[in-house]
């Protein structure tokens, strides 16, 4: 008995149509409501990495949230001031990540291993995690962009929600930023009602 070609070609037509229309409908993900992270403490352990005019050595310290004098504080390691940056100074903060390679992953990708296993030491990385602060600098009238170091996604996510409430910063995408009125209110001295 013959086969016909005809039958595995049409049924092979019938699957892929099927795939295709089922790949082509829209999905709708699921968004969980989005909840601000729970308040920062009043200190937290961050490393300065530059950006201040006149405090360019990167340190470790702490950040400290003056509220008194409505300032954000940043102290080195004998927890003397090292310099602060007032709320109302703030422009925009954000959040970033980088990946780099570890210490020991640096290490095993120098080290003479057979069939190119140093090379395993390439894929070794881990995310650091920064608070990244735009500000309008009064005493130097520049404007000046600082990050900070800190140790992981939560401590970044409430930090940055807590200076932004504590700024009156508004959320843009995963950002926060002063409207554009309000800084020029601010540095031509007038009050908004004026």
């Amino acid at each position: 008995m013959k086969r016909s070609p005809a039958l595995p070609a049409a049924t092979l037509l019938l699957l892929t149509l099927a795939v295709q229309s089922f790949a082509q409908t829209p999905r709708v993900a699921a968004r969980a409501p989005t909840t601000a992270p729970p308040a920062a403490p009043s200190v937290v352990k961050a490393k300065y990495e530059g950006g201040v005019t006149g405090y360019m050595k990167k340190q470790t310290g702490t950040l400290l949230f003056n509220d008194a004098e409505r300032r954000l504080v940043f102290r080195d390691k004998a927890q003397r001031e090292y310099f602060s940056i007032p709320y109302d100074a703030l422009a925009a903060i954000w959040p970033d990540t980088q990946a780099r390679r570890t210490t020991a992953g640096t290490v095993v990708s120098s080290l003479p291993l057979p069939y190119g296993a140093n090379m395993l030491g390439l894929l070794m990385r881990n995310k650091q995690r920064y608070m990244v602060v735009q500000f309008d600098d009064d005493d130097t009238d520049v404007r000046g962009v600082t990050s900070f170091k800190l140790d992981n996604k939560q401590t970044l996510a409430s930090v940055i929600h807590t200076l932004a409430g504590k700024a009156d910063l508004k959320p843009r995408g995963e950002s926060f930023i002063r409207n554009k009125d309000k800084v020029a209110d601010r540095t031509s001295g007038k009050t908004p009602d004026e």
